[in-house]
């Protein structure tokens, strides 16, 4: 049987993949399929996997076997580039994403501060405010 190198499939699935991003972003926008609806329907699925992978190691092995050399690699090779476009693409939704939590402190009604060491009740109520704006998203 000829097999291609891994060097060879490797270039050759660079290639072809890098010349279907206009593909990718077609068939998502002309999709008819709901992929929430069709994404929480699979939960189950999902929680099923996750749990088997934890109860069978395979998260701590796969991550060690990738190592920290190969996560730094891939930060210096693209991702403190894409860093910045990133943040950027994601700032109308991270104030979209906060507005709630703000509104939320700013008529916080906290107890008196009292002496240092002694303003547990402060955090708490801190705590019990976002606690409360999140469920009630």
């Amino acid at each position: 049987m000829n097999i291609k190198t891994p060097t060879t499939a490797g270039a050759k699935w660079s290639t072809r993949a890098s010349a279907a991003s206009q593909d990718y972003a077609s068939g998502v926008a002309n999709t008819s399929t709901d992929q929430a609806a069709a994404a929480a329907a699979a939960a189950p699925v999902w929680a099923q996997a996750v749990q088997e992978a934890a109860a069978n190691g395979r998260f701590a092995k796969n991550v060690l076997a990738a190592g920290t050399a190969k996560w730094k690699a891939g930060v210096a090779a693209v991702g403190s580039a894409r860093f910045t476009q990133g943040v950027s693409n994601a700032s109308g939704k991270y104030v979209s994403g906060v507005t709630p939590y703000f509104n939320a402190l700013s008529s916080a009604q906290l107890p008196p501060r009292q002496v240092k060491g002694n303003n547990a009740a402060r955090s708490q109520a801190v705590v019990t405010l976002l606690m409360a704006t999140k469920a009630g998203m």
